[in-house]
């Protein structure tokens, strides 16, 4: 059997011995407090336990939980602590309303609003670097806040999510290069992670939208189209940051500002849930000057 046969069943493997790592940084835990202070999350983590007894069976949710947290902390073990005082949560507010000031501030909760246009104005200059730093808050953003909420997470955070991708690009790629088999299957395990990791923010965000108070009311994304390939995946990645994006400032009571981006040149960006036959047949979602055009009637694309 050859390498390329074996990868799937190695990727499996690779992140089973991935999840044992992480699970040895999990606090035996089924409650956690959020705290914005320097205090230590793992430190709370382990105070908010004392109603949970070490030997009770654990639900799916407590077992998922704990993995999530257990990643976040393992992959924040291997950050340089400079990086991880500027990247500590902050309460919503510090940082100030310009768009330099959102572009380069550390996280918030409640989360900070990014509209289309200023991720687009970060990403674009910088070749998509600062959508790097994008992920890594938004991320750590809805694991705050989940602990803060539920005292659970669904998430791997910001350092859980983005880290295994960056440390395995960082690895793997040279040695890819190099023709050095092991090479191929990190490469191929990071993004297989940080494909999963965005599928998982869609699912997060689409319950986010449907609270009673989220001022959305429906779930907005379809979360198997970060599997399709590009332009595709490109609408419901802009979709995400739309909604996400709004979410976060109707939550922090924050005034409306007209994403033009969104809500102009991409109508699709900002329309109601749609499914990809209706995408591909009307037209007058796609730009700003196909607004007019008539829906197309291929049989094909009927629902």
């Amino acid at each position: 059997m050859t390498l390329q046969r074996l990868q799937v069943p190695l990727c499996a493997l690779w992140m089973s011995v991935f999840g044992s790592v992480a699970f040895a940084f999990t606090p035996s835990t089924t409650k956690r407090t959020f705290v914005t202070s320097r205090v230590s999350k793992a430190q709370l983590y382990e105070e908010s336990t004392s109603t949970s007894s070490p030997t009770s069976k654990k639900t799916t949710d407590e077992l998922i939980s704990d993995f999530c947290y257990g990643t976040n902390e393992f992959w924040k073990q291997l950050v340089i602590q400079p990086v991880k005082d500027y990247v500590e949560i902050r309460p919503a507010g510090t940082a100030g309303s310009d768009p330099f000031s959102k572009l380069t501030a550390p996280p918030e909760i409640p989360g900070i609003s990014r509209p289309v246009w200023l991720t687009i104005l970060g990403s674009v200059p910088t070749a998509l670097g600062w959508y790097g730093y994008y992920k890594f808050s938004v991320e750590e953003e809805l694991f705050q806040y989940e602990l803060q909420e539920e005292g659970r997470v669904t998430g791997c955070g910001g350092y859980g999510t983005l880290f295994p991708f960056v440390y395995g690009v960082i690895i793997g790629f040279p040695l890819k290069l190099l023709h050095i088999p092991p090479g191929d299957l990190i490469v191929d395990s990071a993004a297989l992670w940080i494909l999963l990791g965005q599928v998982n923010l869609y699912r997060r965000v689409n319950e986010l939208c449907t609270e009673k108070d989220s001022g959305i009311g429906e779930e907005p994304l379809h979360t198997w189209w970060a599997l399709l390939p590009p332009p595709l995946d490109v609408v419901v990645g802009l979709r995400q940051v739309h909604f996400l994006s709004e979410y976060w400032r109707i939550k922090r009571d924050e005034p409306y500002d007209k994403d033009i981006i969104a809500e102009e040149l991409f109508p699709f960006i900002s329309s109601p849930r749609f499914t990809l036959k209706e995408f591909f047949r009307t037209p007058s979602m796609w730009f700003w000057f196909t607004k007019d055009w008539k829906d197309f009637e291929f049989p094909i694309l009927k629902d």
